[in-house]
């Protein structure tokens, strides 16, 4: 796998784990009656599920979003005296990258 899917897995795992401890908090604390509700009925256990679920899902969907949200961009080109080449392709490329000679005008400094 690549760096960005298990960057984007582990965002996911964490939203999801928020998601199941807010779900068990919710039926654990009784929030308006929702563990009463589940109980009582016969379905309970398919809503509850389902509310896990689509918690789940929407909390880890905006974990995802928030990590990739938050990744460093550079916008400026990196300075120094160092130049970062790209690599030179292999056969049937355009080339190794050619020195060229360039002229100062005192005067522009």
């Amino acid at each position: 796998m690549t760096r960005l899917t298990w960057f984007l897995a582990r965002h996911a795992l964490i939203g999801f784990s928020i998601a199941a401890l807010f779900a068990g908090m919710l039926f654990g604390l009784d929030v308006a009656g929702l563990r009463t509700l589940v109980a009582a009925s016969p379905v309970g256990m398919v809503a509850a599920g389902a509310l896990t679920f689509l918690l789940c899902l929407t909390f880890g969907s905006i974990q995802m979003g928030i990590a990739v949200m938050q990744l460093e961009e550079r916008d400026t080109p990196p300075r120094g005296r160092r130049l970062r080449l790209a690599p030179v392709p292999p056969r049937g490329g355009l080339g190794a990258p050619v020195p060229v000679r360039v002229t100062v005008d005192a005067r522009r400094r």
